[in-house]
């Protein structure tokens, strides 16, 4: 359920500017797991990263992810009261914390699903045309997100149910462990109103149905974006390494971040945190 990254704080040289760079210019407080993973691939971070790097600079990435987040599919999950919050521990400053895990996640798994999918469509020539693309800025997520815990910092009762939400809408044996449930092991009482909000819909299949939804939408817009990109620089990776990290952002884009844009989504509408993007909602 894991797959090799290089950790933030243990980047040096290259690596740790890039990642440097990758947070600056998404507006977030953390390098998310694709691009820790790509480190691990002789090249392929630089390679990736300095390809997708130019929609997210001009506002492109942004200003889409933000229609895509407006315009998802989201299933109307029960509003949480804010007794049952205290009744599981949440207070102000727990609830702070758990707001900026959401709101980064939800911030940064949309821009780079939008980014990869359009890496992806731009190296197999499957470009779309039509519909316009715009740019726009903001400031992006403020506030600093806790340690990533590991299996030994949380008990083991809190560890398998980390595992267990990653489950949680997954077709693939969960062989890549979504980070913002390790971020969310912080507060344990948000994992569990996590399951109780979300096992439901995964045993009668509604959550799968919308996370397929979502994805297939951000993988139609990906293509007009790639239409954005430079040819692809592909043969600038040799064979060996250009076949690793392909195979790396289509497990990551058809599964990990596929799957918690839509699931990170209505968690910040279940918990009834500070959204203020418009969603539509369906069954």
């Amino acid at each position: 359920m894991s797959v090799p990254a290089i950790d933030e704080a243990a980047a040096t040289g290259d690596t740790a500017a890039l990642f440097a760079d990758i947070r600056a210019t998404l507006g977030v407080g953390v390098v998310n797991l694709i691009w820790r993973h790509l480190a691990t691939v002789d090249d392929a971070l630089p390679w990736a990263w300095s390809a997708v790097r130019p929609l997210y600079v001009e506002g492109v990435i942004e200003a889409e992810a933000e229609r895509l987040r407006e315009r998802m599919r989201l299933l109307d999950l029960p509003r949480v009261p804010v007794e049952v919050l205290r009744a599981v521990g949440l207070d102000e400053v727990a609830l702070s914390g758990v707001d900026t895990v959401l709101r980064t996640y939800d911030r940064s798994n949309t821009m780079n699903l939008l980014a990869l999918s359009a890496l992806l469509a731009n190296l197999d020539g499957d470009v779309a045309s039509g519909g316009q693309v715009s740019g726009g800025r903001t400031r992006g997520v403020e506030g600093t997100l806790p340690k990533l815990l590991s299996e030994a910092d949380v008990s083991p009762e809190i560890w398998a149910l980390v595992l267990r939400l990653n489950m949680l809408g997954e077709r693939d044996e969960g062989r890549v462990l979504a980070s913002m449930y390790r971020h969310l092991a912080h507060w344990p009482g948000a994992l569990a109103l996590a399951w109780m909000l979300l096992s439901p819909a995964d045993a009668d299949g509604s959550l799968s149905g919308v996370i397929a939804d979502n994805l297939a939408a951000a993988k139609a817009r990906a293509r007009v974006l790639a239409g954005r990109m430079k040819p692809s620089g592909a043969a600038d990776l040799p064979p060996a390494q250009r076949a690793a990290a392909r195979k790396a952002i289509t497990l990551f884009v058809d599964h990990p971040i596929g799957k918690m844009v839509s699931i990170c989504r209505m968690l910040r509408l279940a918990i009834r945190l500070r959204l203020s993007s418009r969603a539509q909602r369906g069954s």
